[in-house]
């Protein structure tokens, strides 16, 4: 009986130590379910402008900046709980020559610390007729804000928008997210114009 259980222990390691080669498997990301493409009105009354922007999306009004009052009511971010995102939106009054090159410079420059990690940033100028201007900073690589905007009207107005994907900066993953909004900030600005208020 002994030695039937010792051959059986024996036969078992014998067996178990077989060489099967460790086969890695690949990385995968999860699906995502784009919503389908439809737009609103952003009207509000506390910004001089009107765009369209996703009705899958949310409008939240910042009533703190790092725990002060924003410099402008108009301070909000475009918030798209599906896809676990927001567009960060700021607005200024310009109050002369000084101010708006002061706005311009600090866009470019917030747009350029993303170089540290970025492989290429595009930019690309905005103008269309109804005094809207501005630039596009399309950011590649692994930059927690891939996508910049500003608009301005050089006189009066000046806004500022960035894309914020809330997950590790993964560009393969983030890539068919990034996609999907890049489309939604670019309606955006098509459809962006100043108001009278």
């Amino acid at each position: 009986m002994k030695y039937l259980f010792s051959l059986i222990v024996l036969i078992i390691i014998f067996f178990s130590c077989e060489d099967t080669p460790y086969v890695p498997k690949p990385k995968v990301y999860p699906k995502i379910n784009f919503p389908e493409k439809k737009y609103q009105e952003f009207d509000k009354n506390y910004c001089k402008f009107t765009f369209e922007y996703p009705v899958y999306a949310q409008i939240q009004q910042d009533t703190l900046f790092f725990e002060e009052r924003p410099n402008n009511p108009c301070w909000f971010n475009i918030h798209f709980p599906e896809l676990n995102a927001d567009i960060h939106c700021s607005y200024y009054n310009i109050t002369g020559k000084k101010s708006f090159d002061k706005l311009v410079n600090d866009a470019h420059e917030l747009a350029n610390k993303h170089n540290i990690k970025a492989d290429y940033i595009d930019e690309m100028k905005i103008q269309k007729p109804n005094h809207v201007s501005g630039f596009v900073f399309d950011i590649e690589g692994p930059a927690a804000s891939p996508f910049q905007f500003y608009l301005t009207d050089s006189t009066r107005h000046f806004m500022r928008g960035s894309l914020y994907i809330n997950a590790k900066a993964n560009p393969d993953s983030l890539a068919p997210v990034y996609t999907f909004l890049k489309t939604d900030i670019i309606q955006m600005i098509n459809t962006f114009e100043w108001t009278k208020k």
